[in-house]
């Protein structure tokens, strides 16, 4: 339905809006607090190029590159499994998701972007063991932050 004053959805998160008259307005109330419930502290099982197997009601995944299956063409999407369906929202700039599989957080800034693990201090001719120290308390800081992957 269409209302010449307003938009039919959220410009953000295509929460669909309501309209004075409109029938089954049920539909789009549902579908508005499943895309609130999907997005509101999201998390994510784990990112995947196609649909897993069974998935749990109320469970999301990140759709990776080359999304195949129910999930061709949502790439870079969350997938949430709603209702026996899956129902998808594309990503906007400043949203952050915590990846369950690996423990780390990720945030969309015009692609998903994560921390990667820095390499762990090693070679020169003088072992300098507290600066090692640190660097190994830093990068486990920033592991148990979420920051960067357990792996």
């Amino acid at each position: 339905m269409s209302d010449p004053l307003f938009d039919s959805a959220s410009a953000r998160f295509a929460l669909p809006f309501l309209f004075a008259g409109q029938a089954q307005k049920e539909g789009h109330v549902n579908e508005s607090l499943a895309r609130i419930d999907a997005l509101l502290h999201p998390a994510i099982e784990d990112e995947l190029a196609a649909p897993p197997a069974s998935p749990g009601e109320g469970l999301c995944w990140l759709v990776g590159p080359s999304a195949t299956g129910s999930w061709a063409g949502h790439s870079a999407a969350l997938a949430s499994f709603t209702g026996g369906n899956w129902l998808f929202v594309a990503p906007r700039d400043g949203m952050r998701v915590l990846n369950r599989a690996s423990g780390q957080e990720m945030r969309f800034f015009g692609s998903w972007q994560r921390a990667s693990r820095p390499a762990a201090p090693s070679g020169g001719t003088v072992i300098d063991s507290e600066a090692r120290t640190a660097l190994t308390a830093l990068i486990a800081a920033l592991t148990t932050a979420g920051i960067l992957s357990a792996t």
